[in-house]
């Protein structure tokens, strides 16, 4: 799995958490979330260590630093425009009230949105693939489909290129 891929489903798992249970701090929080996640890495990686012989446990800094390097703006930014985010989802998912949405695909569609109207480095057609891609990985088997409506109707809309970055 490419990296960015990895910090796009990252960054899907911490707004899924925010959306369930609403942090007093968001920079505390997203340290908590990062922290979590760099202790999972490292019992994974002690897991799958042959257990004969000693093993040196990386530190597992660099990736984690540069999977968050690429979440946190993409975490920040989807909560900063949430509002607008949210307007395009109910805009979009006709008959679907917001909160009927499955918490993950909500989440899902946020951040690729986010992708699509404000990172004018990320291709849009980059973001449906991701989004769709993550939406199959984490959610029901129709959310694939749901997702990759939402995002294409929203795609039409845009002023730019689906497949250039700006």
């Amino acid at each position: 799995m490419g990296k960015r891929r990895e910090a796009r489903e990252r960054a899907v798992q911490f707004l899924y958490q925010y959306d369930q249970n609403l942090p007093d701090d968001l920079d505390e929080a997203l340290n908590l979330f990062w922290d979590s996640q760099r202790k999972s890495a490292l019992a994974e990686e002690k897991a799958d260590a042959n257990w004969g012989e000693p093993v040196e446990l990386s530190p597992a800094t660099t990736e984690e630093a540069a999977l968050r390097l690429f979440s946190d703006p993409l975490i920040r930014g989807a909560l900063e425009h949430r509002n607008e985010l949210d307007e395009h989802i109910k805009k979009h998912a006709l008959n679907w009230d917001l909160h009927r949405i499955a918490v993950v695909d909500r989440n899902i569609l946020r951040l690729a949105i986010y992708e699509m109207l404000h990172r004018e480095d990320i291709p849009p057609i980059v973001s449906i693939n991701e989004a769709v891609d993550i939406a199959k990985k984490f959610s029901t088997p129709d959310s694939g489909k749901f997702v990759n409506g939402i995002l294409d109707k929203i795609k039409s809309e845009l002023m730019r290129p689906a497949r250039i970055v700006k």
